[in-house]
């Protein structure tokens, strides 16, 4: 059982480099959005919008309770660290504000939509 939980995070981290990296093994994820880039990116993501003074997105969501907003803050929590990507969030009983940005790059990048796609699949319950 150890060598096969092992081996599980060893593909994880895999997954996690590549997802971070790009197909293309280059740091593509990692550069900021130009302006038609992060305007099509918030076109296809709902309820997100940009940050004012900051180059970062934002949405909120909201909860039936506590344990339904912790529950998804689990899921994203375990998407942000196979991405090795983490957001800024806040949690009041049952609301959860997430901001994203990659401060490396100083700003939105690709590596933050990608994010922001899973986080939408933990909103609506789907496994990440």
């Amino acid at each position: 059982m150890r060598h096969l939980l092992g081996s599980a995070a060893l593909q994880l981290a895999a997954q996690a480099g590549d997802a971070r990296q790009g197909s293309s093994g280059d740091t593509d994820m990692q550069q900021r959005l130009d302006a038609a880039s992060r305007a099509a990116a918030l076109a296809e993501l709902a309820g997100w919008r940009l940050v004012d003074g900051r180059d970062a997105i934002e949405k909120s969501f909201r909860f039936a309770d506590f344990g339904a907003a912790w529950g998804f803050m689990s899921r994203v929590a375990l998407a942000a660290e196979r991405l090795n990507h983490h957001p800024e969030w806040s949690n009041i009983y049952n609301r959860v504000t997430i901001v994203l940005s990659t401060h490396d790059a100083g700003g939105l990048t690709a590596l933050d939509v990608t994010l922001a796609r899973q986080i939408e699949q933990a909103a609506s319950g789907q496994t990440v």
